[in-house]
């Protein structure tokens, strides 16, 4: 072995002694923050069993957002298998590094084509679900969008996907390039960062993207949305109305952003469309997620997630070279198949939060009856599967299913 082998699988050796490190440490913060800052009994005196859904739906009703959902979720599915399939194929065969093999520029240009190269083929090969899932949500009223306005949207997307993504590898590779033996420890810090940045940012930078704000007018709705964030000791400096109407005739709203960028965002159609007391609803619901720092805490999570991710990373590609751009593909592979493993614990937190939102709105409102009948309205618009399989709705839900959200009001 010449001396040069030596050093190298000294260096090696080295980082994947730090990539062990951070994986214990990031991994043991991750638990005991998500202990800490989680509710994990949101539900006074715990869970009741779920209310059926044929108390609240007709069953033609139910027969539609089932077919429709199953739909959905049938061509959903196919195309997360086959991108999963596209990126383990690029990142677990010679196919990926003969790929970057002929790829021009120096190595951070390289970096920039591999991953626009693999979004964009994984994109054109499941492309014809996504159209299927358009056409279906076409077909059943919950789009007003056009095709060059739902084409636009896809490239906006993916062209967010390529810029972040290429971010996140090119800080990978810089850190890997100047900290060879400790760069697991220096890029779970600096994508950490840049994850609690990204979060800061998102409502100044990528909302504006896709939707336009105006302030919520001045009216009884306002001077109710002020009055309740007074009662629960919630500061908001903007209450904001996007024209979700000109995409789609479904109900949301949502808080993005946190400190200086904290925002509660309406959708046009919901106030438009519902009724003082049931919007109120929705609006106690995003209060709660504002006084309780949801959007912060979720962040943190993410940021420490990271970098426990960067050290896991870090272990398994202990005899890679993360410096040459050959390994991208299997960095992407690891990165597309790891995001769907930790997909459960990402949504079960989320849906527990989510819970405690609902539970408290219910509280600042007082009004069980509003409530269930926004969620009534919100299944409505949206064809949401009134029963979701267990394994799905752990796997895949970000809220609780409708049968949870309804109960919560009910008992």
């Amino acid at each position: 072995m010449t001396e040069q082998e030596r050093a190298g699988e000294h260096r090696q050796g080295a980082h994947t002694r730090t990539a062990w490190l951070v994986l214990l440490v990031a991994g043991s913060l991750f638990a005991l923050l998500a202990w800490w800052l989680v509710p994990w009994d949101p539900v006074p005196g715990g869970r009741p069993d779920p209310v059926d859904p044929e108390d609240y739906f007709t069953a033609a009703h139910i027969a539609r957002a089932e077919s429709f959902s199953d739909w959905v979720r049938t061509w959903s599915l196919s195309s997360l298998g086959l991108s999963l399939l596209v990126a383990a194929v690029a990142g677990f065969t010679s196919l990926g590094r003969r790929l970057v093999a002929r790829l021009p520029g120096p190595w951070w240009a390289q970096v920039v084509l591999v991953v626009a190269l693999l979004e964009v083929a994984g994109r054109v090969l499941t492309l014809p679900f996504a159209v299927l899932v358009r056409r279906r949500v076409l077909e059943e009223g919950l789009s007003t969008q056009s095709w060059w306005g739902f084409a636009r949207d896809l490239a906006v997307r993916e062209g967010l996907t390529v810029v972040v993504t290429s971010l996140g590898l090119l800080a990978l590779m810089v850190c890997a390039r100047r900290f060879p033996r400790r760069w697991p420890a220096v890029a779970g810090g600096v994508l950490g960062v840049l994850v609690l940045l990204g979060s800061f940012v998102y409502p100044l930078l990528v909302e504006p993207l896709f939707n336009d704000f105006e302030p919520l007018e001045n009216g009884s709705l306002r001077s109710s949305v002020l009055a309740l964030a007074e009662t629960e000791g919630v500061e908001v400096d903007e209450v904001l109305v996007a024209d979700a109407s000109r995409r789609t005739t479904t109900l949301n709203a949502y808080v993005s952003g946190f400190g200086q960028t904290r925002r509660v965002v309406l959708y046009d159609t919901l106030v438009r469309d519902l009724p003082e007391d049931q919007a109120l609803s929705v609006v106690a619901h995003e209060l709660v997620h504002a006084k309780h720092d949801d959007v912060l805490v979720g962040s943190v999570l993410g940021a420490v997630g990271v970098a426990a991710a960067v050290g896991l990373a870090g272990v398994l590609l202990r005899r890679r070279d993360v410096r040459q751009a050959g390994t991208l593909p299997l960095v992407l592979a690891m990165l597309a198949i790891g995001t769907v493993l930790a997909a459960p614990i990402q949504n079960g937190i989320s849906r527990t939060v989510e819970t405690r939102a609902d539970v408290e709105a219910l509280r600042a409102t007082g009004d069980p009856e509003g409530f269930v009948e926004l969620q009534r309205q919100l299944a409505v618009r949206s064809l949401s599967d009134p029963n979701p399989s267990t394994i799905y709705a752990v796997w895949f839900y970000s809220h609780p299913p409708l049968h949870d959200r309804l109960t919560s009001a009910t008992n």
